[in-house]
């Protein structure tokens, strides 16, 4: 088998079965309600998302010319249109969930969703009242003309399309005129008066579907339909290394509201002669246009009112503690003892918070230092940095400000850090910095010493609520010293003298080392020997690292792979991958975190990571992959790995043809291992907690015992 033959699966294609994975919980009748009606506001943003960026990039792909095309070696075309085929079969789906499941069982709940011709007496002049005290600056209606008037549509924002007849003269050919839904002004969800326990609600967009006939007087409303227009969201920022980065991403911003059409979606009942004008009218092209229901921007439903309604809704799994740092006396002695490993959401985000928050008022810490992707709005670390310059303590951040929707904060955040004293380092063209490390420098007895936090998730308090990360504190100097290297690279730019032996390091060593390691295994198969790989990722789509499993497999190594996201793999085709296994995990935490475990001739080498197996990951980014060296540590995340590769209820098959079978095992025992692993942890902490009380009563003098 030669590796011109070797399959892959599209990297959106795979992306678009992920999305599926998320509308599966919507459709789960043992999820509950509420939580539901979120993976439909998932679902919908996140293909909100992949429409503004991935397919806007296919699309302004097909426009290249044809000398251009040749060297891309993709059949774009073809992947546009098997990407549509494939939105439109889930929007179908979606619809039919929404309709046919979520709307009965709100209903079996005493909460109906109404449409204007549901509505009594009462309810219509609360309607109408409601829309001229609220909605009436913000509806802008306008008659549409061919070729005279064409307003300008907002990205994202929703409107509606009206069939008009003048009343006056019924020989007249129709017309057809755009009205507003403000939904980025209002709720989009308006409770209406209702006796209790029955509980009624109706969309904005149907206040002003009643409300159309006042703003087209003259005009009989024949009918009406939803639309709206996704504007392309990629910056387009040349990586040449000369010129201003942070200016052209200024500028590339205030051009995202403004940009070319990536989708164009209207309501499936909209009359073909309607949808050629608007086609027209917004010069709108064939792979511009898709099918949706009645409804769009359904991420609106984040705020899908639960009055009250606990029982229709997760129970809840409060954040449990991590009591060795947060109820150290001494938190920095403690991280001397021994390394210590963190996984929100299942335990707080308080030790991160901690770290920062001790080194801003400890007098002996001298320096901090922290790279910064995405953060909080409101932020204790930041603040906490703040404080720290306002000390006299050396603080440097290096902040990427060309995350994706999180630019313009970035940059806001930078800004007000560099106010506050702070030293700030932006972007450096051509490359992405993804690490997710922190370095706090101290001085003891008045000999310096480090402390480093590495983790796999965002410095985010918000998302750390909901992300599941790992994060390791260790004072361990082979650790701490490369982890200051890393920094000195992103400051000066300068290539360390000394290489990374332990951290792997995007740009210096990940992709080469993590080849190394495959090989190893490889090499062990092909003797005889036990040769294992254990990957997590969220995504998997770099063709050389596949190509490199491909090759592991067939040598004899089993491949075991929990891939959230994008998984261009092929796993378990015949002479090709039948020793790689993957599956995929979509549960109420969103699955973050990266691991990699190779069997090593029984050394067992485990990796915690910031980076993804993409292309962008290991050839376009500042990476770090951190070794597991405390026993105990390791111990843990080879269980909570072994929990998760048991998962027989939330994981699902990944195959090449996008099924999403769940996986079964036969066992009578059902393993949800997001559930498994916080009960893992909290019989952890309970553990701790009774030998804290078993050494304070030891501790306590006799007569108090």
């Amino acid at each position: 088998m030669t590796e011109e033959t070797y399959p892959y699966i599209q990297r959106d294609i795979s992306w678009l079965s992920f999305n599926y994975r998320v509308l599966q919980e919507a459709k789960d009748p043992t999820v509950p309600l509420f939580e539901r009606i979120k993976f439909l506001a998932i679902y919908s943003s996140n293909l909100d998302e992949f429409f503004r960026v991935r397919m806007a990039n296919h699309r302004n792909l097909l426009r290249v010319g044809k000398k251009t095309k040749k060297e891309i070696h993709v059949d774009y075309k073809q992947i546009v249109k098997d990407i549509q085929r494939i939105v439109n079969t889930q929007q179908m789906e979606f619809s039919r969930i929404f309709e046919e499941e979520i709307i009965p069982e709100l209903r079996n709940h005493n909460i109906h969703m109404l449409r204007r011709l549901d509505l009594n007496e009462e309810q219509k002049e609360f309607v109408e009242n409601y829309f001229r005290d609220h909605m009436l600056p913000f509806v802008q209606p306008v008659l549409l003309v061919k070729n005279k008037i064409r307003p300008f549509l907002n990205n994202a924002a929703l409107y509606l399309t009206i069939l008009l007849q003048d009343r006056a003269n019924s020989n007249k050919p129709h017309e057809y005129a755009l009205v507003k839904i403000p939904s980025d002004h209002l709720p989009r969800f308006i409770e209406l008066p209702a006796v209790a326990p029955r509980k009624n609600i109706i969309m904005l967009d149907d206040i002003v579907r009643h409300s159309v006939s006042w703003m087209f007087p003259g005009y009989d409303i024949l009918d009406t339909f939803s639309i709206k227009l996704t504007r392309d969201a990629e910056l387009y920022i040349d990586d040449e290394f000369s010129g201003d980065l942070i200016q052209k991403i200024k500028a590339s911003l205030s051009r995202r509201k403004v940009g070319p059409a990536s989708r164009f979606v209207y309501d499936r009942e909209i009359p073909n002669e309607l949808l050629d004008f608007l086609k027209e009218a917004f010069d709108l092209e064939k792979y511009d246009i898709l099918q949706e229901g009645r409804y769009h921007n359904n991420f609106d439903f984040f705020g899908f009112p639960d009055f009250g309604m606990q029982s229709l809704k997760n129970p809840p799994l409060p954040p449990l503690p991590y009591l060795p740092l947060e109820k150290a006396k001494d938190f920095y002695q403690a991280i001397t003892e021994k390394d210590h490993l963190t996984h929100v959401p299942y335990h707080s985000y308080e030790s991160v918070v901690r770290f920062f928050e001790e080194a801003a008022n400890d007098p002996n810490v001298t320096h901090i230092k922290i790279i910064q992707y995405r953060v909080a709005r409101r932020s204790r670390i930041m603040a906490a940095l703040q404080h720290a310059v306002s000390a006299g303590k050396q603080v440097t951040v290096f902040i990427e400000v060309k995350a994706r929707f999180d630019e313009e904060a970035n940059l806001l955040w930078g800004e007000r850090l560099e106010q506050a004293g702070v030293t700030v380092h932006y972007s450096f063209p051509g490359v992405k910095v993804h690490s997710k490390l922190a370095l706090v420098r101290r001085l003891e007895n008045g000999i310096p010493k480090m402390y480093t936090y590495l983790s796999t998730g965002n410095f985010h308090e918000d998302t750390a609520k909901v992300y599941s990360d790992f994060g390791l504190f260790t004072a361990d100097e082979r650790i701490v010293n490369e982890a200051a290297r890393v920094f000195s690279f992103l400051e000066t730019v300068k290539v360390p003298q000394q290489g990374f032996e332990h951290l792997l390091v995007g740009q210096f060593n990940l992709r080469t080392e993590l080849e190394k390691l495959i090989d190893y295994e490889i090499e062990q198969a092909k003797a005889g020997n036990r040769a294992e790989i254990i990957l997590k990722l969220n995504s998997l789509q770099d063709e050389a690292m596949i190509d490199k499993l491909y090759e592991a497999s067939q040598a004899g190594v089993q491949v075991q792979l929990i891939i959230r996201g994008i998984c261009s793999i092929v796993p378990g085709k015949e002479g090709i991958s039948e020793n790689i296994m993957a599956i995929s995990i979509v549960d109420r935490f969103l699955e973050h975190s990266r691991v990699f475990i190779f069997h090593h001739s029984g050394e067992e080498l485990i990796y915690l990571s910031s980076a993804d197996w993409m292309v962008r990951n290991l050839s376009y980014r500042v990476e770090t992959a951190f070794p597991i060296y405390d026993e105990q540590i390791r111990s843990q995340i080879k269980d909570f790995i072994t929990i998760q590769l048991g998962d027989n209820v939330k994981a699902r098959y990944i195959d090449s043809e996008s099924t999403n079978e769940y996986r079964k095992d036969g066992s009578d025992l059902a393993i949800r291992s997001q559930l498994e692993t916080y009960y893992y942890i909290k019989r952890q902490v309970e553990q701790e907690i009774s030998k804290q009380k078993e050494e304070a009563s030891y501790d306590a003098p006799l007569s108090e015992q």
